[in-house]
């Protein structure tokens, strides 16, 4: 039953174990800061693509997985707390499988933008 703070429950773990979880914890936190970063970067940096609205979309995603990484991060740190105080084993997560997804997408798509942005430039593509 999940019930009060993660501190509450079972005995103290090896400190060692609790400072590695909070270290995991801060560097969800910071991919979350740099995708975030990036979004506002696409957003107010990038020139326009040739696709209409390519660039907000686009920044909106990078925005919308820093804002899943940062929501869900603090519940991964107490999940896992928990779970050493206990003496269990450390629940898994759909996050990093997630993000791996969405970064690959991302990065597919706008390598599309890209091209797609050079060849219209050039008078290459079609009508």
């Amino acid at each position: 039953m999940r019930t009060g703070k993660p501190e509450e429950v079972g005995e103290d773990p090896d400190y060692r174990f609790s400072l590695a979880n909070e270290r995991t914890f801060l560097a969800w936190i910071r991919t979350s800061l740099g995708l975030l970063a990036g979004g506002v970067a696409i957003v107010q940096f990038v020139p326009e693509f040739s696709v209409p609205g390519g660039r907000l979309a686009l920044g909106v995603v990078f925005v919308s997985m820093a804002l899943l990484i940062a929501v869900t991060s603090h519940g991964r740190w107490a999940r896992n707390e928990r779970a050493m105080r206990l003496n269990q084993s450390l629940p898994g997560s759909p996050v990093p499988r997630v993000l791996t997804l969405c970064l690959s997408v991302l990065a597919l798509v706008s390598i599309v933008l890209f091209v797609h942005g050079s060849l219209a430039a050039d008078g290459s593509a079609g009508p």
